[in-house]
């Protein structure tokens, strides 16, 4: 696939290499030679994302680093990613993480309890409904690299897996996937694998798993066919968003559900 727009590249690696760096518009449009305006549109035609939401999720994912990594505290965490109000940096981080700093760091025995539950389950199978063509979005999922473990699915609202997805789901295999009931909307399709055996700071900082995401929205409008979306798990890319979300949450909500099934 052509890459459009490859200048945008300098400019992500750029923001990667001075993330803890004051990065205004101003700065970053003119590291690409282009005016505000005209780089905002090609950021985000190219990224999904205006280009200071993408700075902005990518020192959330540093705080998420920093609190895994090291031993400051969450105030010193919050003025290295450019957070002068502790509380600010709280609402933020729980808003678009799930979990509120604290949390977060204490979230290493949970993200193995819940690795370990879902190897227990073995396969399980997903839900495809026969009969229900409207508000319904069916796929299938493949990986460009073979891996054994889960795979995490959901439909956000941007073009970011941040927050909880509206709809989400987890799959023991590449294959087939279902989400019924969906309401009218414009949704974007996430997804990221993780192996099993993969140690529990590496399923709270998922840096290296397998993922993949839906470049253009997915429309869902009452009484009209969503089209069938396959999508294809590849390795990380520089383009790639950063996987805000805390996948542990994910899998609590799906072995929850599992529980209530059986």
């Amino acid at each position: 696939m052509i890459n459009p727009y490859p200048e945008i590249d300098g400019v992500i690696a750029y923001i990667h290499q001075h993330i803890y760096d004051p990065l205004p518009l101003s700065k970053l449009a003119s590291y690409a030679g282009y005016s505000p305006y005209h780089f905002t549109r090609v950021f985000k035609k190219r990224i999904g994302l205006p280009p200071l939401y993408y700075v902005s999720s990518l020192r959330l994912q540093k705080a998420k680093d920093l609190l895994l990594q090291t031993d400051l505290g969450i105030r010193d965490i919050a003025l290295e990613i450019g957070q002068q109000s502790l509380g600010t940096f709280t609402t933020r981080f729980a808003g678009r993480v799930g979990a509120t700093p604290a949390e977060f760091r204490n979230s290493r025995l949970e993200a193995d309890n819940h690795m370990n539950a879902l190897q227990r389950l073995g396969e399980w199978k997903g839900f495809y409904p026969g009969h229900q063509p409207y508000n319904t979005i069916q796929g299938r999922v493949e990986a460009e690299v073979p891996f054994q473990g889960v795979i995490l699915i959901g439909l956000f609202t941007r073009p970011i897996p941040e927050g909880f997805p509206l709809y989400g789901t987890l799959l023991s295999e590449p294959g087939r996937f279902t989400f019924s009931g969906v309401k009218p909307g414009t949704y974007f399709l996430m997804a990221t694998s993780i192996a099993w055996g993969t140690a529990a700071v590496d399923v709270l900082l998922p840096h290296r798993t397998l993922r993949t995401r839906s470049r253009e929205p997915i429309v869902v409008q009452p009484y009209t066919r969503v089209p069938y979306q396959e999508v294809r798990l590849h390795v990380p890319r520089l383009d790639d968003p950063p996987i805000l979300i805390s996948l542990p949450l994910l899998m609590n909500r799906f072995l929850s559900r599992m529980l209530v099934k059986s």
